[in-house]
């Protein structure tokens, strides 16, 4: 037998979005409970994402989570581009009137999450897997999910699907209400995690002739790095030693600059696709981040992207019980549909202009867009206005 409970905003997962969510409706009373399928120690510990926006980093000041931030977060001005064996800097702030960004781990901004939902006492509920949405045209959706003690049934107003892409939510809309776009990329990312001091205060990201690589931090004792690589790479045939000499080869300058060795701690092969779903919502039922879209990495959005859709749909729904209105809620999904797809054309243009394919001439035309960009103000403002993203509040409606 299920036991029932009642809520008004029921939100299944709780990565950043799901988190992020909740502490902004529970800043405005509205009563919610977050279901988490993994354990508490599984979603701190997965390292994901890394560059937050400034959107985000206001976001996170504005609930009152920035101290943590301020403290070990590492802001950046600006960012390289490397290529031809020659870095360029890219003043971001000088290019956006001071805007800038802040690398700090997507964990880092799950553990300051999740410890303000628990102090709080708000429902969090960790191992507790949703199996099912239902319901989500009527006033009353519900999900149903496993806890220790079995069955329970949880009775919304509202749910948020907030479970990734491989989660259950999106699959609760019926697959004629919805509209697929997604592009697969012939390549992937080799990602390493290294007890390294970084060698340079900020992002480089250089093309090579044998391919795509990254230098990033996560403090100022780690590294984060990345290669380019076949989607099909067998970690096994990548030992440390293989790894430092391929990210050496693709990074080092001529100026002498090289990213710092060190101990690798963990290896991943990311995927690389781009996804969108139209719409956002069907009936109750509010898609979110990874839920609802996909971005290549190249342009640090995926992130930021969630915590945009989440600012917008605590607006809509905060509207809801204050007046009634359903005027946000019913243009949630179109704005967050053209942030999605003008995040999406940056972050293709980024993995297009950075990524190696077999075609020679693909790579002296990235050379000389990538000429062209670090010689141009106006291509740096661009750029620059791009990669630091725009404010949650500059949102309209967009028609395709």
């Amino acid at each position: 037998m299920s036991i029932a409970q009642r809520t008004q905003v029921g939100i299944v997962g709780a990565g950043p979005a799901g988190l992020m969510l909740g502490r902004l409706l529970s800043l405005q009373g509205i009563d919610s409970v977050i279901l988490e399928a993994r354990s508490q120690s599984h979603v701190i510990d997965r390292v994901r994402a890394g560059v937050l926006e400034q959107a985000t980093v206001d976001l996170m000041h504005q609930v009152g989570l920035g101290q943590r931030l301020d403290l070990v977060g590492l802001r950046h001005e600006g960012l390289y581009l490397a290529f031809n064996g020659r870095r360029h800097r890219v003043d971001l702030s000088a290019a956006t009137n001071g805007r800038a960004i802040m690398v700090y781990g997507q964990h880092e901004v799950v553990r300051d999450l999740i410890d303000a939902r628990v102090a709080s006492g708000l429902p969090l509920h960790f191992e507790a897997p949703a199996v099912s949405i239902s319901d989500i045209t009527g006033r009353h959706p519900r999900v149903d999910y496993d806890d220790d003690s079995g069955r329970r049934v949880l009775n919304c107003d509202f749910i948020a699907g907030c479970d990734g892409f491989h989660g259950i939510a999106r699959g609760a809309i019926p697959s004629s209400a919805l509209q697929i776009y997604e592009r697969t990329y012939p390549f992937a990312w080799l990602g390493v995690l290294a007890n390294a001091p970084p060698s340079s205060h900020e992002l480089v990201y250089s093309l090579h002739e044998r391919g795509f690589a990254l230098f990033s931090m996560r403090s100022p004792t780690v590294s984060r790095l990345y290669l380019q690589c076949d989607p099909h790479t067998d970690l096994a045939e990548w030992p440390d030693d293989r790894i430092w000499s391929e990210l050496t080869e693709r990074l080092a300058t001529d100026d002498g600059w090289r990213p710092t060795e060190g101990e690798i701690t963990q290896k991943s092969v990311t995927a690389m696709r781009s996804f969108v779903t139209e719409p956002m919502h069907h009936g109750r039922l509010y898609l979110a981040g990874d839920a609802a879209h996909i971005v290549p990495p190249t342009g640090a959005k995926g992130l930021n992207l969630a915590m945009a859709d989440v600012h917008r749909l605590s607006q809509a729904i905060v509207e809801f019980y204050q007046s009634g209105r359903t005027d946000l809620l019913n243009t949630y999904s179109a704005r967050g549909v053209r942030r999605a797809w003008r995040a999406q054309a940056f972050s293709w243009r980024m993995t297009s202009l950075l990524h190696r394919t077999d075609n020679d001439f693909d790579y002296r035309r990235q050379l000389a867009e990538l000429e062209d960009l670090v010689s141009s103000p106006a291509a740096i403002a661009s750029f620059a206005e791009n990669y630091v993203g725009s404010d949650f509040s500059s949102e309209t409606t967009f028609s395709a």
